[in-house]
Order: C-alpha cells, then structure tokens, then sequence
C-alpha cells in the first residue's frame, strides 16, 4: 500500500475505533444507556491508540496533529451516519479546511530534520 493509502487507512479505522469509543462513554453518561457500553468503549480506544502508532510518520506530534483533522471530517460522518443528522454547509466547509490542513501536514515538502 502506498504512503497515502496507509495512511488513509489507518487514520479511517483511529477514527472509527475513537469515535465509537467516545460515544459509549457519551450514551452511558449522556443518555442513560446502561454502564456495560463502557466495556466496548474502553476497548475501542484502546484500539484507537494502537492504530495510531501504524501511522507511517516520522514524529508522533506530526501524525497526531494531522489525524485531529481527519478526526473532525470523521466526526461529521457520523454526526450524519449515526446520528441522524445531516451537516449544514458550516460543518462541511471546516471539515474541509481541516482536511486541508492535515494533508500539508503530511505531506509539505521538508528538509531533513525538520
């Protein structure tokens, strides 16, 4: 798989695994589902942190930053899938801009060491 490709990949299923994660904490807390939703949540995240380590970058810093911007476009996904609701043209233009932003993160021309 290519660079892109694995990174896609990766940062789809980081974005899944968090996500999920998040929202059986958030029915549990948030809408009264029952506590047992914290034992698939706390494994998704433990996955979710096990995925981002096959980030192929070079610096942590560098693939946690841009995965903050496939998480946001991941969030609005399932704000429509999952939730029911549709993302006006606010949520889809900063889920763009936040694309954006992650693919220079990721892929800006860089000098060694840098």
């Amino acid at each position: 798989m290519t660079l892109p490709g694995t990174l896609v990949a990766v940062y789809a299923a980081a974005a899944l695994t968090e996500i999920a994660g998040c929202f059986a904490v958030w029915s549990w807390m948030r809408l009264g589902a029952s506590a047992l939703w914290l034992i698939p949540g706390l494994a998704s995240l433990a996955a979710f942190a096990w995925l981002l380590t096959l980030a192929p970058s070079d610096l942590a810093g560098r693939a946690y930053a841009a995965y903050g911007g496939v998480y946001i476009a991941a969030s609005l996904l399932w704000l429509w899938t999952v939730e029911g609701r549709r993302p006006d043209t606010w949520d889809l233009t900063g889920g763009v801009i936040c694309l954006i932003g992650a693919a220079i993160i990721l892929f800006a021309p860089r000098t060694f060491g840098h």
